[in-house]
């Protein structure tokens, strides 16, 4: 099939990408020129596993292409996914400006029958407002579509190539067919391609995500009232995976989701139900849960060394939201550094692949090192905000050597406590029964 992706973020450039791996010819346009410079020398500009690789073979192969030109798109593409970003407005809702310019502008260029599929995470109704759009502008035929994405930057590419389930979005059965064939190389495990109206496929990304999110701050929560009661939250998300309705998935507590999904995604939920005169308390507690998560593992560094930083040496290991991607979106990093900076901390960070992203954001209020060891030299204490494989079997004996103060502030429970202060750290987790913790949380 002639596909066309317009907009190559994570989504879009994984889905091209992916297509392309079938067979497919694909065009990825974005107005970006220099990112679509980038992408023609194979270069994504953003890390995520084995998507380089998929570039450079497709490009190779002559089956994906990048343009700029959206004429280019709408006159070779027979299926066009729409796949550009709908970031916050102030309220919390979801920007679909960029998705209704894209439609405006596929009418003008739409010479012949074509189907054209919502990709990006957008409000129930958008995909009509689509149709509506590109209605407005041409007396061409088409249809639209919704196929919402459920992939987790990390691993997008597993995920598209072996999905769960495809969700197709469709009024016509003619239309969904076509879909369900562009998608069956994906699921010839017979994983489901479930096919609904559009109004539900538009609504399952966001129920997704805010579900997942909701396990995350239940976790949460749970781990806070662990560290209030002496409990310990490593033996309840045991108990709670071994029962099959719940599941083990999403049961790890740390420092609260971050990313270009969980944050606005749920905040969109929560505006939708605002609009409809529907008060989503499940969800808004969610997103205040995931805000006072990060407030409060901020709290038990500043608690530890009595509100005075000023002059402390902090190492950090870990700045992107979560292992395997470079994405700083919403990180929880973010939110504890400019603490830790702003109380007059010295920090040093590390980060296996987000460093060049970190010094767009945090410029030269901290100081990038190259191995996550120097992060540790002279520290007074140890930050550890992402679960990065590097760090889960470090040489402890090295760090106790190189640290000032044996000290670990660790987000994302990687390490076993009573290990830990067998061998002489001060180790605090999120949830870890510790009888100082409830004191530093204050």
């Amino acid at each position: 099939m002639n596909i066309g992706i317009i907009g190559t973020g994570y989504v879009g450039l994984v889905t091209g990408a992916c297509l392309s791996e079938t067979g497919n010819n694909v065009i990825c346009m974005d107005i970006d020129e220099v990112k679509i410079e980038n992408l023609k020398q194979a270069n994504p500009l953003i890390y995520e596993p084995g998507l380089k690789e998929l570039i450079e073979r497709n490009t190779k192969e002559g089956r994906l292409h990048f343009t700029t030109d959206l004429s280019e798109v709408v006159r070779n593409s027979f299926i066009i996914f729409i796949a550009v970003s709908t970031p916050p407005n102030g309220d919390g809702s979801a920007d679909i400006s960029a998705v209704l310019n894209v439609a405006r502008g596929i009418g003008e260029y739409l010479e012949d029958y074509r189907i054209i599929v919502t990709k990006s995470t957008v409000p129930v109704g958008t995909t009509e407002m689509v149709r509506d759009t590109i209605r407005g502008a041409t007396d061409v035929e088409f249809d639209v579509a919704s196929c919402p994405e459920f992939l987790k930057e990390g691993s997008a590419v597993e995920d598209f190539m072996k999905p769960d389930r495809v969700v197709i979005g469709a009024d016509k059965a003619s239309v969904a067919g076509i879909l369900k064939e562009m998608y069956s190389p994906f699921v010839r495990t017979s994983n489901p391609v479930i096919v609904v109206g559009i109004r539900s496929a538009e609504l399952a990304k966001y129920a997704a995500n805010a579900m997942l999110a909701t396990r995350i701050s239940f976790m949460n929560e749970i781990a806070n009232l662990c560290e209030i009661v002496g409990a310990d939250v490593l033996d309840i998300r045991v108990i709670l995976g071994s029962d099959n309705r719940i599941g083990r998935s999403f049961l790890f507590p740390g420092i609260g989701y971050g990313g270009s999904c969980f944050p606005k995604d749920v905040k969109a939920l929560v505006s939708m139900g605002k609009q409809m005169e529907y008060d989503l308390r499940i969800c808004r507690a969610t997103d205040e849960v995931n805000a006072m998560q990060k407030e409060l593992f901020w709290r038990k560094i500043k608690g530890y060394f009595r509100g005075d930083l000023g002059g402390k040496r902090i190492g950090v290991w870990g700045l992107s939201f979560k292992a395997k991607t470079d994405d700083l979106r919403e990180a929880p990093s973010l939110f504890v550094i400019d603490k830790l900076v702003s109380s007059g901390a010295s920090v040093c960070v590390h980060d296996p692949v987000s460093m060049e992203n970190a010094r767009k954001v945090l410029g030269n209020s901290v100081e990038y090192v190259q191995s996550n060891y120097d992060a540790c030299i002279n520290a007074d204490a140890l930050v550890i905000h992402t679960e990065w494989n590097e760090y889960r079997q470090p040489d402890f004996d090295k760090m106790k050597k190189i640290m000032k103060s044996p000290v670990i502030f660790d987000g994302r429970n990687l390490y076993n406590p009573k290990r830990l202060r067998d061998i002489g750290f001060k180790y605090f987790g999120v949830g870890i029964s510790n009888v100082n913790t409830q004191k530093l949380m204050k």
